[in-house]
């Protein structure tokens, strides 16, 4: 609920913004009233922390590198980034008020654009009259922005008092002339949010270390929280508040501005990060929702489901024609909405409706929705684009080919996948040697073949960088005639390679390395479960009804013991990674059977990791291992390879000491010490593996992304180091058909050898392509959790209630986590909305947080009964369908009467 605002204390406010610049006033004010627990203690951390790296002589070198980034795109004169750019066809209608907006204003305007770079945005309100936004100031005195609103009654208080506080602009800027005054008194329209630097300011204030630059992360569950890594990686800088984060979505490039320390007030007013600048907007400003009808309003509202994208005013024009009088009949649409602006002087942005979905609920429009807000590029391919493939079909491979290859055709190769898949990109093949050891080979879809760097097809691949797998159907990176037939490396027919063949004694050790292109001809599609089968029954004897078609050259023992010396050295492989130092943490991850007419979820189950996944894994890590060394040695300016940072240190610090208060022993001292202390620590009872679920999921979140990167632009080789492989070389090699990052290594490695043509990229052109990968990647792996959500939501709703044990996860005060076990997904459980209870008590210890539920006696001459939540914690949940659709909630269901 918003207080009205006394009017004295307003008067006094406007008479002190009126003497300062608006630019420090709204920061002054941002810093005096803000009172956020959360926030005061992060600070004390982070001060003595900046404190030690300004005593040190000047700028890091990370900062440094910042500004250089920052200083890369210069739009004028680099119109390659376009080739990477995911602007919607909304662009083009707003070119013309761009450039007005740019030749008007030095300043340069606020512009919504996707680009790979950004230019100083000076915000300024665009197509709303004086009218307009005068009944939007009025309506805005009425009601909270959306995230404030909804946070305070989930949580019951405010973190930040500021998010609705305004200033007034700067009357000599060029955003505060281009407004008219539009308010009663005269005076323009005080700004919600700071505006932003210009570029020269930005520049000058990395490279003196004033600024920081990074992306930013909006907390889903909390989204008055927004955190960007700190420069050295250690740590992440918290944004608490809306106004704080000032109109920067979730994934954009931002600056923020931290206030030196003796510029802070006093101990109780600390320093507030506040972004003010957006050097990407990498978010695609689309989200889904639904509209309401806002009586004499010229707009309607559009609240996104996304609570971390603020609520829009869509003009009525926008909307259904019958939108106005028959706006009820639409409560259950989803919308797309795209937004166009966002004003510094409003909590809503400005936007534009881009499609009408279809009902909420329904697994179709739902998944369109996902896909256009993740900027997922699902349009047929151009004619431009299948210009590029074959003609003649079928396909054969051209003699001259033939003759530039090794032909691999008469050897026992085969395919390794799930059951469903179609894009068969890795074959394996193992044959025994005289001398006892082994010749054993990973072949490659030779993807680059077909896909010339710089035509059509080229451009799609890059441009889209990873095929995108929905729980129903998947979005390929190239078109399906490469997909599924030309690349894929189909049973019984002769297909084009990249191979990689070892001699390999049974112990695993190398002896020597082969690599080249080739032509294979698989002689059989084997499914996990088959080559699980094999390995479970070494001594059966396969019968052809139990098998796919195998090419009757090679005898079904030669393929079964084929995948038997492969289980074997495989086991060896990974035994001598994992005694090395390597690190894996396996989460649960759903799995569906659904309906072949219908593609409605029938069940679900928790996917099961077994030998075979294993051995197939093991192959495909010494491929791309042995490729990273390769195309290093070769192309150590030019080589693009996958590098993951070790875990940021704070937040491991943190999970250390809560461990240790838990009585869990331990060892974060390495990826290798961690790997081991979860397979050791946590008992051998029938919970121990949930238990390890739990601290699994704890490991992960210090944990970072690994990235793509040219080895050129990242100078430091300690750098390149893959922290939880424990390896110093990595890249992907192994995926060509769905990843393009895999094209590039596979250019690569063909001009090392001699067998194809020299990359035509530069540095700076890779390292811009690796960057695309990593976004897309990012991108990709989030779609694939919200279509498994969606399905999961609509399972339970079908089949629900489902009922199942749950282990706490993490306690908050007002709530707790849980992993349930059944199915291996994760909910939020609020206290205050827990049926039967009297009250809860929070209480923290050190690192260790508890909550105490006392629930309310059945029977009135029975005590109340006490349940203790903390980490660990097992609990009885049941899984019911919201009245939201596809939204579900786990209930915590009545212990009993002994607590348990």
């Amino acid at each position: 609920m918003s207080k009205k605002p006394n009017p004295n204390r307003e008067t006094k406010r406007s008479q002190n913004q009126a003497s300062l610049p608006p630019q420090k006033d709204a920061y002054a004010r941002l810093l005096s009233q803000h009172r956020s627990s959360k926030f005061s203690s992060y600070l004390e951390q982070y001060a003595n922390d900046l404190s030690l790296q300004r005593e040190g002589s000047g700028p890091s070198t990370l900062l440094k590198a910042q500004s250089d980034r920052l200083n890369i795109p210069q739009r004028k004169r680099d119109q390659v980034a376009n080739d990477f750019s995911d602007s919607t066809n909304d662009s083009k209608k707003h070119q013309k008020q761009q450039k007005k907006n740019k030749d008007s204003n030095k300043d340069v305007a606020f512009k919504e654009t996707n680009s790979l770079s950004g230019q100083p945005q000076s915000p300024k309100k665009a197509g709303a009259t004086g009218q307009e936004q005068e009944k939007a100031k009025k309506s805005k005195k009425k009601n909270l922005p959306k995230h404030v609103e909804e946070e305070e009654s989930r949580e019951g208080t405010l973190t930040s008092g500021v998010d609705n506080q305004m200033s007034r602009p700067n009357a000599s800027s060029p955003a505060a002339k281009s407004k008219k005054p539009t308010n009663k008194g005269g005076g323009s329209k005080k700004h919600v949010f700071e505006s932003y630097m210009t570029f020269e300011e930005v520049s000058h204030g990395l490279k003196r270390g004033e600024l920081i630059q990074g992306q930013i992360r909006i907390n889903p569950k909390k989204y008055h929280e927004a955190f960007i890594p700190a420069p050295d990686d250690t740590r992440d800088i918290f944004l608490d508040g809306i106004v704080a984060r000032n109109r920067a979505l979730n994934g954009d490039i931002v600056v923020v501005k931290v206030l030196p320390r003796e510029q802070w007030k006093t101990a109780k007013v600390s320093f507030l990060p506040i972004v003010v600048y957006i050097v990407e907007k990498k978010h695609s400003r689309a989200a889904t929702g639904f509209l309401k009808f806002l009586p004499d309003k010229p707009f309607a509202m559009f609240s996104p489901m996304d609570h971390r994208v603020p609520r829009i005013n869509v003009p009525l024009a926008d909307c259904p024609e019958d939108f106005t009088f028959r706006s009820g009949d639409y409560t259950n649409t989803l919308f797309i909405c795209r937004i166009i602006n966002w004003a510094a002087d409003s909590n809503f942005a400005e936007g534009q409706l881009a499609k009408t979905l279809g009902q909420a609920g329904e697994i179709e429009p739902e998944t369109e929705g996902i896909l256009t807000e993740y900027d997922i590029d699902c349009s047929e391919f151009s004619d431009e684009v299948l210009d590029c493939l074959p003609k003649n079909l079928p396909w054969n491979i051209p003699p001259e080919e033939m003759a530039k290859r090794r032909d691999l055709r008469k050897e026992c190769i085969f395919t390794i996948d799930p059951a469903t898949a179609r894009d068969l990109d890795d074959a394996l093949s193992c044959k025994q040697l005289p001398d006892g050891n082994f010749e054993v080979g990973v072949h490659i879809a030779d993807v680059s073949y077909f896909v010339e760097e710089g035509n059509a097809l080229d451009a799609i691949a890059s441009k889209r960088a990873t095929s995108v797998y929905l729980v129903q159907m998947v979005i390929p990176m190239l078109p399906r005639l490469l997909c599924e037939e030309l690349c894929s490396l189909n049973p019984l027919t002769d297909r084009l390679t990249f191979s990689v063949i070892w001699k390999i004694t049974p112990e695993g050790k190398i002896l020597s390395e082969w690599f080249g292109r080739s032509v294979i001809r698989s002689c059989v599609k084997l499914s996990y479960d088959h080559a699980q089968s094999m390995i479970n029954a070494p001594e059966k004897m396969f019968s052809a009804e139990e098998l796919p078609p195998v090419d009757p050259v090679h005898p079904i023992d030669e393929v079964h013991q084929a995948v038997l010396n492969l289980h074997s050295i495989a086991k060896n492989l990974r035994a001598q990674r994992f005694s090395g130092g390597a690190l894996r943490l396996d989460q649960l991850k759903l799995s569906f059977t659904l309906d072949k007419e219908t593609m409605m979820p029938q069940g679900c189950y928790v996917y099961q990791y077994r030998d075979s996944n294993k051995l197939v894994e093991e192959f495909m890590l010494l491929a791309n291992i042995a490729t990273a060394h390769h195309i290093y040695r070769r192309f150590p300016e030019l080589a693009l390879l996958r590098r993951h940072p070790p875990p940021k240190t704070k937040m491991l610090d943190e999970l250390q000491e809560l461990c240790d208060q838990l009585g869990i022993n331990v060892d974060f001292s390495s990826a290798g010490a961690l790997h081991k202390s979860l397979n050791t620590a946590l008992g051998d009872d029938e919970y121990s593996s949930a238990r390890k679920e739990v601290l699994t999921h704890m490991c992960s979140r210090p944990m970072q992304m690994a990235l793509y990167f040219c080895t050129g632009v990242l100078k430091e080789e300690q750098l390149f180091k893959h922290y939880a492989l424990n390896v110093p070389l990595y890249t992907h090699f192994t995926s060509p058909i769905r990843r393009y990052a895999d094209i590039i290594v596979h250019r690569l490695l063909a001009s090392s050898l001699k067998c194809g043509p020299h990359l035509g990229l530069s540095t700076q052109q890779v390292e811009k392509q690796a960057a695309h990968c990593n976004d897309k990647k990012m991108l990709s792996k989030r779609v694939q959790e919200l279509s498994s959500d969606l399905f999961f939501g609509v399972f339970v709703k079908e089949c629900g209630p489902l009922d199942s044990e749950a282990m706490v996860m993490g306690v908050l005060d007002q709530s707790f986590d849980v992993l349930v076990l059944r199915y291996g997904v994760q909910k939020r459980i609020y206290c205050k909305s827990v049926a039967g209870l009297d009250s809860f008590h929070h209480r923290k210890v050190g690192k260790k947080s508890e909550l105490t539920l006392v629930w309310a006696a059945e029977d009135p001459e029975k005590p109340r009964v006490e349940q203790v939540i903390s980490v660990f914690t097992l609990v009885e949940v049941q899984l019911k369908s919201d009245s939201a659709p596809t939204k579900y909630s786990a209930v915590l269901k009545r212990p009993d009467d002994d607590g348990l």
